[in-house]
Protein backbone atom coordinates (compact mmCIF):
# COMPACT_ATOMS: atom_id res chain seq x y z
CA UNK A 1 0.00 0.00 0.00
CA UNK A 2 1.13 3.55 -0.67
CA UNK A 3 1.04 6.38 1.86
CA UNK A 4 -2.46 7.53 0.93
CA UNK A 5 -3.83 3.99 1.26
CA UNK A 6 -2.16 3.54 4.62
CA UNK A 7 -3.58 6.86 5.81
CA UNK A 8 -7.06 5.76 4.73
CA UNK A 9 -6.66 2.58 6.79
CA UNK A 10 -5.32 4.41 9.86
CA UNK A 11 -7.98 7.12 9.84
CA UNK A 12 -10.72 4.46 9.78
CA UNK A 13 -9.65 3.36 13.29
CA UNK A 14 -11.43 5.59 15.80
CA UNK A 15 -8.51 5.97 18.19
CA UNK A 16 -9.93 8.91 20.11
CA UNK A 17 -8.00 8.88 23.39
CA UNK A 18 -10.99 7.59 25.36
CA UNK A 19 -11.06 4.48 23.13
CA UNK A 20 -8.75 1.50 22.74
CA UNK A 21 -6.06 1.67 20.06
CA UNK A 22 -5.44 -2.09 19.99
CA UNK A 23 -7.09 -2.73 16.63
CA UNK A 24 -4.77 -0.23 14.96
CA UNK A 25 -1.71 -1.47 16.87
CA UNK A 26 -2.39 -5.12 16.05
CA UNK A 27 -2.91 -4.29 12.37
CA UNK A 28 0.42 -2.45 12.23
CA UNK A 29 2.21 -5.15 14.23
CA UNK A 30 0.98 -7.90 11.87
CA UNK A 31 2.24 -5.83 8.94
CA UNK A 32 5.65 -5.27 10.52
CA UNK A 33 5.87 -8.93 11.52
CA UNK A 34 5.33 -9.90 7.89
CA UNK A 35 8.65 -8.24 7.07
CA UNK A 36 10.41 -9.96 9.94
CA UNK A 37 10.72 -6.91 12.19
CA UNK A 38 11.39 -7.52 15.88
CA UNK A 39 8.63 -5.86 17.90
CA UNK A 40 7.18 -5.64 21.39
CA UNK A 41 4.22 -3.99 23.10
CA UNK A 42 3.79 -2.13 26.38
CA UNK A 43 0.27 -1.83 27.77
CA UNK A 44 -1.66 0.65 29.87
CA UNK A 45 -2.80 -0.60 33.33
CA UNK A 46 -6.26 -1.50 32.00
CA UNK A 47 -4.79 -3.55 29.16
CA UNK A 48 -6.87 -1.89 26.45
CA UNK A 49 -4.15 0.32 24.95
CA UNK A 50 -0.66 -0.39 23.73
CA UNK A 51 2.57 1.19 22.60
CA UNK A 52 4.43 -0.58 19.80
CA UNK A 53 8.20 -0.55 19.35
CA UNK A 54 9.64 -2.38 16.34
CA UNK A 55 13.09 -2.61 14.79
CA UNK A 56 14.22 -3.17 11.23
CA UNK A 57 17.81 -4.32 11.85
CA UNK A 58 20.82 -3.08 9.94
CA UNK A 59 21.90 -5.26 7.04
CA UNK A 60 24.34 -7.08 9.31
CA UNK A 61 21.60 -7.80 11.86
CA UNK A 62 22.61 -5.04 14.30
CA UNK A 63 19.69 -3.66 16.34
CA UNK A 64 21.56 -1.12 18.49
CA UNK A 65 21.85 2.53 17.43
CA UNK A 66 19.98 3.88 14.43
CA UNK A 67 17.05 6.24 14.23
CA UNK A 68 13.59 6.11 15.80
CA UNK A 69 10.55 7.28 13.82
CA UNK A 70 8.04 8.22 16.51
CA UNK A 71 4.34 8.98 16.35
CA UNK A 72 1.24 8.79 18.54
CA UNK A 73 -1.79 6.78 17.48
CA UNK A 74 -4.51 8.55 19.45
CA UNK A 75 -6.56 11.50 18.21
CA UNK A 76 -8.70 14.16 19.87
CA UNK A 77 -12.52 13.90 19.97
CA UNK A 78 -14.81 15.11 17.20
CA UNK A 79 -17.73 15.67 19.60
CA UNK A 80 -19.70 18.84 18.87
CA UNK A 81 -17.56 19.78 15.88
CA UNK A 82 -19.09 20.74 12.54
CA UNK A 83 -17.59 18.11 10.24
CA UNK A 84 -18.65 18.22 6.59
CA UNK A 85 -17.58 14.60 6.07
CA UNK A 86 -17.31 11.45 8.15
CA UNK A 87 -14.23 12.20 10.30
CA UNK A 88 -13.21 8.53 10.30
CA UNK A 89 -13.38 8.10 6.55
CA UNK A 90 -10.65 9.61 4.39
CA UNK A 91 -12.09 12.04 1.84
CA UNK A 92 -10.03 13.66 -0.92
CA UNK A 93 -10.94 17.05 -2.37
CA UNK A 94 -8.76 19.47 -4.35
CA UNK A 95 -5.50 17.84 -3.30
CA UNK A 96 -6.44 17.72 0.39
CA UNK A 97 -7.20 14.62 2.46
CA UNK A 98 -9.82 15.15 5.17
CA UNK A 99 -10.25 13.06 8.31
CA UNK A 100 -9.49 13.04 12.01
CA UNK A 101 -5.79 12.42 12.54
CA UNK A 102 -4.72 13.09 8.95
CA UNK A 103 -2.56 15.96 10.15
CA UNK A 104 -2.08 15.03 13.82
CA UNK A 105 -0.42 12.65 13.23
CA UNK A 106 -1.35 9.58 11.24
CA UNK A 107 0.08 11.08 8.04
CA UNK A 108 3.63 10.63 9.31
CA UNK A 109 2.92 7.08 10.48
CA UNK A 110 1.33 6.23 7.11
CA UNK A 111 4.40 7.46 5.25
CA UNK A 112 6.79 5.40 7.38
CA UNK A 113 4.70 2.23 7.01
CA UNK A 114 4.31 2.68 3.25
CA UNK A 115 8.07 2.98 2.74
CA UNK A 116 8.96 -0.11 4.76
CA UNK A 117 9.00 -2.46 1.72
CA UNK A 118 11.58 -0.20 0.07
CA UNK A 119 13.74 -0.04 3.18
CA UNK A 120 13.86 -3.81 3.61
CA UNK A 121 15.57 -4.06 0.20
CA UNK A 122 18.21 -1.41 0.93
CA UNK A 123 21.62 -1.81 2.50
CA UNK A 124 21.62 -0.21 5.95
CA UNK A 125 24.56 0.28 8.29
CA UNK A 126 22.14 1.23 11.07
CA UNK A 127 18.70 -0.04 12.15
CA UNK A 128 15.39 1.80 11.83
CA UNK A 129 12.98 1.79 14.76
CA UNK A 130 9.24 2.45 14.79
CA UNK A 131 7.74 3.85 18.02
CA UNK A 132 3.94 4.19 18.15
CA UNK A 133 2.38 5.40 21.39
CA UNK A 134 -1.03 5.75 23.03
CA UNK A 135 -2.57 8.69 24.90
CA UNK A 136 -0.28 11.48 23.74
CA UNK A 137 -3.27 13.80 23.45
CA UNK A 138 -4.14 13.46 27.13
CA UNK A 139 -0.73 14.35 28.50
CA UNK A 140 1.80 12.00 26.90
CA UNK A 141 0.68 9.16 29.16
CA UNK A 142 1.73 6.24 26.96
CA UNK A 143 5.24 7.11 25.79
CA UNK A 144 6.84 7.01 29.29
CA UNK A 145 5.75 3.37 29.62
CA UNK A 146 7.47 2.53 26.34
CA UNK A 147 10.57 4.54 27.19
CA UNK A 148 10.91 2.79 30.57
CA UNK A 149 10.87 -0.52 28.72
CA UNK A 150 13.49 0.78 26.29
CA UNK A 151 15.79 1.47 29.21
CA UNK A 152 15.14 -1.94 30.78
CA UNK A 153 16.00 -3.66 27.50
CA UNK A 154 19.20 -1.67 27.11
CA UNK A 155 18.14 -0.39 23.71
CA UNK A 156 20.53 2.26 22.42
CA UNK A 157 19.41 4.75 19.77
CA UNK A 158 21.43 7.40 17.95
CA UNK A 159 18.56 9.81 17.28
CA UNK A 160 14.81 10.25 17.03
CA UNK A 161 12.43 12.09 14.72
CA UNK A 162 8.98 12.82 16.16
CA UNK A 163 6.68 13.37 13.19
CA UNK A 164 4.25 15.91 14.64
CA UNK A 165 2.89 18.36 12.05
CA UNK A 166 5.50 21.05 11.37
CA UNK A 167 4.91 21.53 7.61
CA UNK A 168 8.10 19.47 7.21
CA UNK A 169 10.12 22.22 8.87
CA UNK A 170 12.57 21.51 11.69
CA UNK A 171 11.45 22.21 15.26
CA UNK A 172 14.27 22.08 17.80
CA UNK A 173 12.45 23.14 20.97
CA UNK A 174 9.05 23.12 22.62
CA UNK A 175 7.63 23.83 26.05
CA UNK A 176 6.90 21.29 28.74
CA UNK A 177 3.32 20.51 29.70
CA UNK A 178 2.19 19.74 33.25
CA UNK A 179 -1.40 18.86 34.20
CA UNK A 180 -2.76 18.91 37.76
CA UNK A 181 -6.06 18.19 39.51
CA UNK A 182 -6.96 20.13 42.65
CA UNK A 183 -9.73 18.98 45.01
CA UNK A 184 -10.90 21.46 47.65
CA UNK A 185 -12.85 19.95 50.57
CA UNK A 186 -15.01 22.22 52.70
CA UNK A 187 -18.23 21.71 54.67
CA UNK A 188 -21.80 21.67 53.42
CA UNK A 189 -24.53 23.77 55.03
CA UNK A 190 -27.84 25.36 54.12
CA UNK A 191 -27.06 28.60 52.36
CA UNK A 192 -29.16 30.52 54.91
CA UNK A 193 -26.65 29.32 57.54
CA UNK A 194 -23.52 30.39 55.67
CA UNK A 195 -21.24 30.75 58.73
CA UNK A 196 -21.80 27.06 59.57
CA UNK A 197 -20.30 25.90 56.28
CA UNK A 198 -16.98 26.18 54.45
CA UNK A 199 -17.54 27.12 50.83
CA UNK A 200 -15.25 24.93 48.69
CA UNK A 201 -16.02 26.85 45.50
CA UNK A 202 -15.10 30.22 46.98
CA UNK A 203 -11.83 28.93 48.41
CA UNK A 204 -11.03 27.14 45.16
CA UNK A 205 -11.61 30.46 43.42
CA UNK A 206 -8.92 32.06 45.62
CA UNK A 207 -6.41 29.43 44.50
CA UNK A 208 -7.46 29.81 40.88
CA UNK A 209 -6.91 33.55 41.13
CA UNK A 210 -3.48 32.91 42.66
CA UNK A 211 -2.62 30.68 39.70
CA UNK A 212 -3.70 33.51 37.42
CA UNK A 213 -1.50 35.92 39.39
CA UNK A 214 1.45 33.59 38.87
CA UNK A 215 0.65 33.45 35.16
CA UNK A 216 0.63 37.25 35.04
CA UNK A 217 3.99 37.31 36.83
CA UNK A 218 5.63 35.05 34.23
CA UNK A 219 4.01 37.04 31.44
CA UNK A 220 5.41 40.31 32.78
CA UNK A 221 8.70 39.22 34.37
CA UNK A 222 9.75 36.26 32.22
CA UNK A 223 12.13 34.66 31.63
CA UNK A 224 11.49 35.12 27.92
CA UNK A 225 12.50 33.32 24.75
CA UNK A 226 11.44 35.25 21.68
CA UNK A 227 11.88 32.22 19.41
CA UNK A 228 8.50 31.01 20.74
CA UNK A 229 5.20 32.43 19.50
CA UNK A 230 4.24 32.69 23.20
CA UNK A 231 7.67 33.61 24.62
CA UNK A 232 7.03 32.96 28.32
CA UNK A 233 5.75 30.25 30.66
CA UNK A 234 1.95 30.09 30.77
CA UNK A 235 -0.46 28.87 33.47
CA UNK A 236 -4.21 28.41 33.14
CA UNK A 237 -7.24 26.76 34.78
CA UNK A 238 -9.38 25.01 32.19
CA UNK A 239 -11.97 22.83 33.96
CA UNK A 240 -13.98 23.27 37.17
CA UNK A 241 -16.81 21.42 38.89
CA UNK A 242 -18.49 21.96 42.25
CA UNK A 243 -21.69 22.32 44.20
CA UNK A 244 -24.98 20.40 44.23
CA UNK A 245 -27.68 23.10 44.55
CA UNK A 246 -28.11 26.86 44.54
CA UNK A 247 -29.18 26.85 48.21
CA UNK A 248 -26.38 24.63 49.53
CA UNK A 249 -22.90 25.69 50.60
CA UNK A 250 -20.68 23.47 48.42
CA UNK A 251 -18.68 20.84 50.26
CA UNK A 252 -16.37 20.09 47.35
CA UNK A 253 -14.89 21.72 44.29
CA UNK A 254 -12.53 20.17 41.76
CA UNK A 255 -10.60 22.00 39.08
CA UNK A 256 -7.80 21.20 36.66
CA UNK A 257 -4.95 23.52 35.79
CA UNK A 258 -1.86 23.32 33.62
CA UNK A 259 1.34 25.14 33.01
CA UNK A 260 3.56 25.08 29.97
CA UNK A 261 7.08 25.92 31.04
CA UNK A 262 9.97 27.06 28.92
CA UNK A 263 12.77 24.49 28.87
CA UNK A 264 15.18 25.28 31.68
CA UNK A 265 12.51 26.39 34.16
CA UNK A 266 12.10 23.53 36.67
CA UNK A 267 8.59 22.18 37.11
CA UNK A 268 9.12 22.01 40.86
CA UNK A 269 9.95 25.70 41.01
CA UNK A 270 6.59 26.63 39.54
CA UNK A 271 4.47 24.07 41.36
CA UNK A 272 6.04 24.94 44.72
CA UNK A 273 4.60 28.45 44.40
CA UNK A 274 1.12 26.98 44.12
CA UNK A 275 1.59 24.61 47.05
CA UNK A 276 3.18 27.29 49.24
CA UNK A 277 0.11 29.47 48.82
CA UNK A 278 -2.12 26.52 49.77
CA UNK A 279 -0.16 25.71 52.93
CA UNK A 280 0.58 29.24 54.12
CA UNK A 281 -2.55 31.15 53.17
CA UNK A 282 -5.46 29.11 51.82
CA UNK A 283 -5.62 26.20 54.26
CA UNK A 284 -5.22 28.31 57.45
CA UNK A 285 -8.09 30.48 56.23
CA UNK A 286 -10.29 27.47 55.44
CA UNK A 287 -9.53 25.70 58.70
CA UNK A 288 -10.68 28.68 60.73
CA UNK A 289 -14.11 27.94 59.28
CA UNK A 290 -13.82 24.14 59.36
CA UNK A 291 -10.86 22.41 61.07
CA UNK A 292 -11.07 19.36 58.81
CA UNK A 293 -10.92 21.36 55.56
CA UNK A 294 -8.25 20.16 53.13
CA UNK A 295 -6.82 20.71 49.67
CA UNK A 296 -5.47 17.84 47.57
CA UNK A 297 -3.33 18.42 44.48
CA UNK A 298 -2.32 15.53 42.24
CA UNK A 299 -0.17 15.48 39.14
CA UNK A 300 -2.03 13.95 36.18
CA UNK A 301 0.78 13.95 33.68
CA UNK A 302 4.03 15.67 32.83
CA UNK A 303 5.90 15.88 29.56
CA UNK A 304 9.23 17.67 29.61
CA UNK A 305 10.11 20.42 27.18
CA UNK A 306 12.55 19.90 24.33
CA UNK A 307 15.76 21.84 23.76
CA UNK A 308 17.58 19.97 20.99
CA UNK A 309 21.28 20.49 20.58
CA UNK A 310 22.39 22.02 17.29
CA UNK A 311 25.52 19.90 17.66
CA UNK A 312 23.56 16.63 17.71
CA UNK A 313 24.00 14.48 14.61
CA UNK A 314 20.23 14.06 14.16
CA UNK A 315 19.72 17.84 14.17
CA UNK A 316 22.44 18.40 11.58
CA UNK A 317 21.18 15.53 9.43
CA UNK A 318 17.54 16.63 9.37
CA UNK A 319 18.53 20.23 8.73
CA UNK A 320 20.63 19.10 5.78
CA UNK A 321 17.89 16.90 4.35
CA UNK A 322 15.20 19.59 4.66
CA UNK A 323 17.54 22.48 3.85
CA UNK A 324 16.04 24.28 6.82
CA UNK A 325 18.40 26.14 9.14
CA UNK A 326 15.89 28.34 10.95
CA UNK A 327 15.77 28.02 14.75
CA UNK A 328 12.11 27.19 15.27
CA UNK A 329 10.47 26.71 18.70
CA UNK A 330 6.80 25.97 19.43
CA UNK A 331 4.44 26.36 22.38
CA UNK A 332 2.68 23.01 21.96
CA UNK A 333 4.11 19.87 23.53
CA UNK A 334 5.22 16.56 22.02
CA UNK A 335 6.83 13.32 23.16
CA UNK A 336 10.21 14.53 21.93
CA UNK A 337 11.29 15.76 25.35
CA UNK A 338 10.74 12.30 26.81
CA UNK A 339 13.22 10.75 24.37
CA UNK A 340 15.66 13.60 24.90
CA UNK A 341 15.39 13.12 28.65
CA UNK A 342 16.87 9.61 28.45
CA UNK A 343 19.73 10.72 26.25
CA UNK A 344 18.28 10.17 22.77
CA UNK A 345 18.90 13.31 20.66
CA UNK A 346 15.53 14.24 19.18
CA UNK A 347 13.96 16.76 16.83
CA UNK A 348 10.38 17.30 15.61
CA UNK A 349 9.61 17.25 11.89
CA UNK A 350 6.50 15.97 10.16
CA UNK A 351 3.86 16.62 7.50
CA UNK A 352 0.84 18.87 7.92
CA UNK A 353 0.22 22.22 9.55
CA UNK A 354 -0.43 22.36 13.31
CA UNK A 355 -3.14 24.95 12.62
CA UNK A 356 -5.29 22.13 11.20
CA UNK A 357 -4.87 19.90 14.23
CA UNK A 358 -7.82 19.32 16.61
CA UNK A 359 -10.21 21.26 14.38
CA UNK A 360 -13.30 20.09 12.48
CA UNK A 361 -12.51 19.12 8.88
CA UNK A 362 -8.88 18.39 9.76
CA UNK A 363 -6.83 17.81 6.63
CA UNK A 364 -3.40 17.20 5.19
CA UNK A 365 -2.30 17.94 1.64
CA UNK A 366 -1.07 15.31 -0.77
CA UNK A 367 1.89 17.61 -1.36
CA UNK A 368 2.88 17.40 2.32
CA UNK A 369 2.64 13.61 2.28
CA UNK A 370 4.85 13.49 -0.81
CA UNK A 371 7.36 15.76 0.89
CA UNK A 372 7.35 13.49 3.94
CA UNK A 373 7.89 10.41 1.76
CA UNK A 374 10.88 12.06 0.11
CA UNK A 375 12.31 13.18 3.44
CA UNK A 376 12.04 9.71 5.01
CA UNK A 377 13.56 8.10 1.91
CA UNK A 378 16.58 10.41 2.20
CA UNK A 379 16.77 9.94 5.97
CA UNK A 380 16.95 6.16 5.73
CA UNK A 381 19.28 6.32 2.72
CA UNK A 382 21.67 8.30 4.91
CA UNK A 383 22.00 5.22 7.13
Amino acid sequence: MNTRQWLEKLVAFDTTSRNSNLELINTVKDYLDSFGLQSWLTMNPEGNKANLFATLPASNGETQGGIVLSGHTDVVPVDGQDWHTNPFQLVEKDGLLYGRGTCDMKGFIASALALLPEWTKQQRNKPIHFALSYDEEVGCAGAPVMIDELKKRGQRVDGCVVGEPTSMRVVVAHKGINLFTCKVHGKAAHSSLTPRGCNAIEHAARLICHIRDLADYYRQQGPFDDKYDVPFTTMTTNLIEGGIAVNTIPEACTFKYEFRNLPGIPVEEIQSKVERYVQEELLPRMQKEFPDAKVEITSNSRAPGLEASEKAAITALVRALTRDNEVRKVAYGTEAGLFEQIGIPTIVCGPGNIEQAHKPNEFISLEQLDECDNFLRKLVASL
